[in-house]
């Protein structure tokens, strides 16, 4: 994923999308996930599992982690 893809993200992705941006692969990401290890918070909503993409672009450190209000 590129920094301008990333740019682009929605406020939560799926764990697919996150896994993707952080370099992890499908099936690692939601075993990860199911064992709540996935570098990230995750959310389950129905049958899927969600992403804060804010949490992500920080672990990836291109926004400040004391960013202050938006």
């Amino acid at each position: 994923m590129t920094l301008a893809e990333a740019a682009e993200l929605p406020t939560v992705v799926d764990l697919v999308t996150a896994a993707r941006a952080l370099g992890v692969g499908r099936t690692t990401a939601y075993a990860l996930a199911r064992q709540g290890k996935f570098p990230c918070s995750v959310y389950q909503v129905g049958g899927s599992y969600r992403v804060p993409t804010m949490e992500v672009l920080r672990l990836l450190g291109l926004v400040a982690t004391d960013s202050g209000p938006i």
